[in-house]
């Protein structure tokens, strides 16, 4: 039997699996490190490495070999760690090294190995169990892990046994079962993008050590009703407008084990959001407001703890935290990002890197005279390269303007790109719109080389025309039937947006179109729009949304689907739209909202009541209950009173979600089914048992992808 698209599509993790990721690059360029699966269809990462000079690959780590052929087994504290970084693979799914990259520290199945990148070997470390977040001190000599909420080190060397045997010690404890030290707390590894909880001194003498202590937090019961017999599980959820975990920081000697707490103003900046440590400079921290709008850049005393300001951030509607900053340059000078004047730059200091023609995205690399960063084309209106995100250098002093890295990258393609550098070698990941998968070229002065992807290729192929449109130019992608010919007249339209923060779908990638590109060839026009509130545009694009999340994303959606239909072949009298998570609330408000002009949906873990989603990220937006009770109610699809805004005709209406999810919880779907059976509005509900918030199991995930064409033909009359 043919594979089919669903199917493929599942057993491949969306054509993840045996593609190489998470490079790490040697300070001398020599090696990279990176991890990769054997094949398509395997989900068990091995680490490996890849000698620059001849292009020779090696395994360091099979997980297979070392566990014996024994299964993994999953500690609460390792399957939440993953939930938060929608990691759905196995084996190696993460590592750290040393700061010459020789030393590799992972968990597997709940111990801690360590690997000799040179030698190509590795073992296990005799420790207590479950270890969760390993990382090598800068010198390779000690381990740092987390295992029962204490944070602990080993000596790298540790035999179990003789002279080199019995180095593990505790270096910080909990205080009772509230508190853990070294992890990220529920709020840092979902919503701020903080997935550690500590961080070595460069001299690997001191650890800067978080401490979280989550009693001031509700407790939430997630139960599985198709496992009556099992006792739920008991979450810390921080719901909006109520009480966070308490986050503080502490200086801890690896000899001694002497503390010091690091001080600043905790209620005023309760959210830790970065944390950075390295010989450019002391200590240094970003903390912000419970309201996003102040943070600060924080030095600190390494013998007293103390903290002095290096930079005050402010915004009116919220600042945006970046990945690789704030970060001393090698030459002590501050890099940052920040959003000045109607623009997001690049900052060394109090200089400007970057101009308004560049929407920086991450820092990826600081260099004694360079700064390696990412970029998407900036502005609101006048852009021509919808999707695109590109690796750029800039000289540190300013001296020259930004320049591409590889401009001819996927043979001057549309393309998105990131990089990891080390030394003079540079690590340049680029996924074309016209090609399926991603390329991983190691560049190097002397020339360039491959790390082999053994992704399978899709049994599809798309041609996605990505455009702007409307009068705000959304950016937009379209992509239609194979074969599909002027004379097959208007398609109905399958809207397939994500639509809201943190999620941009409009991307010059290939393998991002390919369930479009399945859809419609179940015979639908299916289109992604971007509209205000999606990231990679501009500032003020982003921040649109304040206290009109609902509104705006919605107006959006309708305004670009009728300026398309002026350009491609769409019937506006069937128009299904689809969503997960932000996707699924809007695909529900759509035709709660506007019967006008969507015509179904398929609503997939929405949050509909934003009182139930988290503090960082629904503040972030709404505010608070307490202060913004008629916020919450216009962006809510459901309130104490039942439906929000809902206007007739009753459209068909299809909810799914995971009752294992502890992130968008299924109180959110439930509650929203209640009040439409209390309205006499139809609708149909689908739930996953023991699914989370990311459906990752093959045949779910596959089943999904048919019932959500077979409910959408039924529901627009599609043959």
């Amino acid at each position: 039997m043919a594979t089919t698209f669903p199917r493929q599509h599942a057993r491949t993790h969306r054509f993840t699996l045996g593609a190489p990721r998470a490079f790490t690059v040697a300070p001398d360029g020599s090696r990279v490190v990176f991890l990769r699966s054997r094949h398509g269809t395997d989900l068990a990462n091995l680490l490996w490495v890849h000698e620059v000079a001849t292009g020779r690959e090696y395994e360091a780590a099979d997980p297979a070999v070392l566990l014996g052929g024994a299964p993994e087994e999953l500690s609460p504290e390792e399957r939440a760690r993953r939930e938060r970084s929608r990691e759905g693979t196995a084996g190696v799914v993460g590592y750290a090294t040393d700061s010459s990259v020789e030393l590799a520290a992972f968990a597997l199945s709940g111990r801690l190995y360590a690997a000799e990148l040179r030698a190509g070997t590795a073992r296990e470390l005799p420790t207590p169990t479950p270890v969760v977040d390993p990382r090598p001190s800068p010198d390779g000599r000690l381990v740092a892990y987390v295992s029962g909420g204490a944070l602990r080190v080993i000596a790298s060397d540790d035999d179990g046994g003789g002279q080199r045997g019995g180095t593990d010690r505790a270096l910080a404890e909990p205080e009772s079962e509230t508190v853990a030290y070294g992890l990220a707390e529920f709020i840092a590894a979902e919503e701020m993008s903080r997935s550690r909880g500590y961080w070595w001194s460069p001299d690997s003498d001191r650890l800067l050590v978080a401490r979280a202590d989550d009693s001031p937090v509700d407790r939430w019961w997630i139960a599985d009703p198709a496992r009556p017999e099992a006792d739920p599980t008991r979450v810390a959820y921080p719901a909006a407008g109520t009480a966070n975990a308490e986050v503080t920081l502490h200086l801890i000697d690896v000899t001694g084990g002497g503390r010091t707490e690091v001080v600043w103003d905790r209620e005023r900046y309760p959210y830790l959001a970065r944390v950075h440590w390295s010989d450019g400079g002391a200590p240094l921290l970003l903390v912000q407001s419970r309201d996003q709008r102040e943070a600060l850049c924080l030095t600190v005393d390494e013998e007293t703890g103390r903290t002095s300001v290096a930079r005050r951030l402010e915004d009116p509607v919220w600042i945006e935290l970046f990945g690789g900053v704030p970060a001393w340059a090698p030459n002590g000078e501050l890099i940052t990002i920040e959003d000045r004047q109607g623009a997001r730059v690049l900052m060394a200091g109090a200089q400007a890197l970057t101009s308004a023609r560049l929407h920086v995205r991450a820092v990826l690399d600081i260099g004694e005279d360079d700064i390696l960063f990412s970029a998407s084309e900036g502005g609101d209106t006048g852009r021509s390269a919808p999707g695109e995100a590109r690796v750029y250098r800039v000289p540190l002093d300013g001296g020259a303007e930004p320049s591409p890295v590889a401009p001819d990258a996927a043979g001057g393609a549309p393309h998105f790109a990131s990089a990891v550098r080390g030394g003079d070698t540079l690590v340049h990941v680029v996924a074309a719109l016209d090609a399926p998968g991603s390329t991983a070229t190691v560049r190097t002065a002397s020339g360039a080389g491959v790390v082999p992807s053994y992704a399978e290729t899709p049994v599809l192929a798309t041609a996605p025309r990505l455009v702007h449109t409307g009068k705000r130019e959304i950016p937009a992608a379209v992509v239609l039937p194979t074969g599909y010919q002027e004379s097959d007249g208007p398609l109905p339209v399958l809207m397939d947006p994500y639509g809201g923060p943190h999620g941009q779908r409009v991307v010059a990638a290939h393998n991002a179109h390919l369930t479009a590109q399945w859809f419609a060839d179940q015979g639908f026009a299916v289109v992604a729009a971007d509209g205000r509130g999606t990231p990679g545009y501009s500032p003020g694009w982003e921040k649109a949304v304040s206290r009109e999340l609902a509104a705006v994303t919605l107006d959006d959606q309708a305004e670009a689907l009728a300026s398309l239909a002026e350009t491609f072949p769409l019937d506006l009298t069937r128009v299904g739209i689809r969503g997960w998570s932000y996707g699924g609330y809007l695909a529900a408000l759509a035709v709660l909202r506007r019967p006008d002009v969507f015509h179904a949906a398929v609503a997939g873990a929405p949050p509909t009541d934003w009182r139930l989603y988290d503090t960082h990220y629904t503040e972030r937006y709404c505010g608070t209950p307490e202060a913004d009770a008629e916020v919450y109610a216009a962006n809510s699809l459901i309130t104490d009173e039942g439906l929000s805004g809902a206007v007739s005709p009753v459209r068909p209406l299809l909810l799914i979600h995971g009752l294992a999810d502890d992130n968008v919880v299924v109180a959110h779907s439930l509650r929203l089914s209640s009040a439409l059976l209390a309205a006499g509005r139809e609708h149909e509900v689908l739930p996953l048992s023991g699914v989370t918030h990311m459906a990752s199991d093959e045949t779910v995930a596959e089943n999904l992808l048919l019932a959500q064409v077979a409910f959408l033909k039924r529901a627009l009359g599609v043959q």
